[in-house]
């Protein structure tokens, strides 16, 4: 039977590659997952926020081996995807041309959070 930490490591690496893959998934979608008009290296904005996710992404991956040593890095994904993903909805629904949001990038940070702060390992007592 797979235990809470083994679905940790499983949530980690998914969401790891998943992180990596914000460049194409902007390609493939872009009404839910690029924020402006254009191919994703068209804007030097969306290019940073690719840069840093995937870089994120390699240390979830890397997380993955060893959960519990990497409580901090999990709750900062899990802290900034919350931020993030509040951030992006309230400017989903002022902006309605980006309201595919609402069904793409959001959703996604918000299940990220939830998941990940869910299974996070507990600090031993």
């Amino acid at each position: 039977m797979i235990g809470r930490y083994s679905y940790l490591q499983v949530a980690l690496v998914l969401f790891g590659v998943i992180f990596c893959l914000v460049y194409p998934l902007a390609i493939v979608w872009p009404a839910g997952w690029a924020w402006h008009e254009g191919a994703p290296y068209s804007s030097h904005y969306y290019m940073m926020i690719v840069g840093v996710y995937a870089t994120l992404g390699v240390f979830l991956i890397r997380a993955a081996a060893n959960p519990a040593e990497n409580r901090s890095l999990i709750a900062f994904v899990v802290w900034s995807s919350l931020v993030h993903g509040a951030i992006m909805a309230v400017q989903s629904l002022q902006n309605p041309e980006h309201i595919g949001h609402m069904l793409g990038d959001v959703p996604a940070l918000l299940l990220v959070a939830v998941v990940l702060g869910v299974l996070m390992p507990k600090k031993a007592t």
